[in-house]
């Protein structure tokens, strides 16, 4: 299935939400619609109800993110981003599609399952399109621009993405359908004839919908706001003499200067090392060696000093990186061919840590993790809420501070297991898409 097709049937598994009309007032969620928010939640996911009723933390932790949502929607609205003609246009979409989700349920209900929309039939499609053809025909086209624009906007490796004549099918029959159950949903409220309250409910869904579009397109115009620079990361060391690695450099530096009078290299690496993987799987020590390294293992830094090394060498000056300081000595560098005949560089390396880990004394379990990495998502938290704080205000966001859980008794509040904690090498990249 194509990321076309994906994008179209995910708009199918969304909370369902419908609306008489267009909602644009994101600030603010009344106790009535909070409560109807939960009633839904408990009907759709009890298990959610449960977990919030063993841990009343979680009811604190989920008004904030709505919070967040509704200010983060508003400040896109005043920044003008719902104006952008594609945005309209997927808005428009996003109603329509949510509404014939919605409506198919409730019309169809008690019947045999089926994909959503299946209970219309070919000729309804049909008389659809017989109908203005041309105008129809023209409103698609706008439906299916807004799609490509925004599958192209939120994914770079689709930057150039064109639909295939099967998207533009599937495209084409879900936007008829859709259109069908949505004028008929419109025809019945404004005649009266849908149920109040499920009209009061899925209005409410469709705000939100259209809040976390919006959300969404500020979050990504606004990502590199909350990024803390270098300057403010060594600023926030500096001021905190038990974060400062000076002493931990002045270490590895004597010990370097040990290693370049002639020390046995091994020897002090399994004496002095922080390194993890200074151990095999029975427990014994490694002389701080690597073997056959490939090229791309290591973090950047790291490599490039072992590289620049002749065999038998050590650095000249220590190495710093996120996990520490590095004393490096080069043993060897070959050659080898993969599977495909390619020749690939690979080495051996020794090497000394003196870690600069940090463990947070203020959330138990954490682990330790880089200084200058727990710094910056500690900055990059901080300006977070900062800046929700600020728009929370400047778009007069009211969310209660409370809600009742439905049809639950009174738990005892569960103890959260502690997170399992993985060693990694500190001188290896992490996952891709990891910092």
């Amino acid at each position: 299935m194509t990321r076309f097709l994906i994008s179209l049937a995910l708009l199918f598994v969304l909370m369902a939400a419908t609306a008489a009309a267009q909602v644009e007032d994101f600030h603010i969620i009344s106790q009535k619609e909070l409560q109807l928010l939960v009633g839904d939640l408990a009907k759709s996911n009890p298990d959610v109800i449960k977990r919030i009723a063993d841990d009343p933390s979680l009811k604190a932790k989920q008004l904030d993110k709505l919070r967040e949502l509704l200010a983060f929607a508003s400040q896109a609205q005043r920044d003008g981003l719902a104006d952008d003609p594609a945005t309209k246009q997927e808005l428009a979409n996003i109603k329509a599609e949510v509404i014939s989700a919605e409506y198919d349920k409730k019309i169809n209900e008690g019947k045999p399952v089926k994909p959503p929309l299946s209970y219309i039939t070919d000729a309804q499609v049909k008389l659809f399109w017989s109908e203005d053809p041309t105008a129809k025909e023209a409103d698609f086209q706008k439906f299916l621009s807004a799609k490509v624009e925004f599958i192209r906007r939120q994914d770079p490796q689709m930057a150039s993405y064109t639909p295939s004549d099967e998207d533009k099918t599937l495209a084409h029959d879900i936007y008829a359908k859709s259109r069908i159950y949505e004028k008929d949903y419109l025809e019945k409220a404004k005649n009266g004839t849908l149920d109040a309250e499920f009209q009061q409910r899925t209005n409410l869904q469709l705000k939100l919908q259209h809040a976390q579009f919006l959300a969404r397109l500020y979050a990504d115009k606004n990502v590199g706001k909350m990024d803390p620079t270098d300057v403010e990361i060594k600023t926030y060391i500096s001021q905190r003499p038990e974060l400062d690695p000076a002493p931990k450099k002045l270490v590895a530096q004597g010990i370097l200067e040990r290693a370049k009078r002639g020390e046995d290299f091994a020897a002090l690496a399994n004496k002095y090392t922080e390194d993890p993987g200074n151990k095999n799987e029975k427990g014994e020590l490694q002389g701080g060696l690597y073997k056959d390294v490939r090229v791309g293992i290591m973090v950047p830094v790291f490599e490039k000093a072992a590289l620049a090394l002749q065999p038998g060498q050590i650095s000249p000056e220590v190495v710093e990186s996120d996990f520490g300081y590095h004393i490096i000595k080069l043993e060897k560098k070959t050659e080898t061919k993969d599977a495909n005949g390619t020749a690939k560089l690979v080495y051996d390396v020794r090497h000394i840590l003196i870690g600069t880990m940090y463990e947070d004394p203020t959330v138990p379990g954490s682990g330790p993790t880089p200084l200058k990495l727990y710094v910056r998502q500690k900055l990059a938290n901080e300006k977070q809420k900062k800046m929700i704080d600020e728009l929370v205000m400047a778009n007069k966001v009211s969310v209660p501070s409370d809600y009742t859980l439905p049809g639950l008794a009174k738990t005892k509040p569960t103890a959260a297991a502690k997170p399992a904690t993985k060693r990694t090498t500190p001188v290896q990249k992490k996952p891709h898409g990891k910092r």
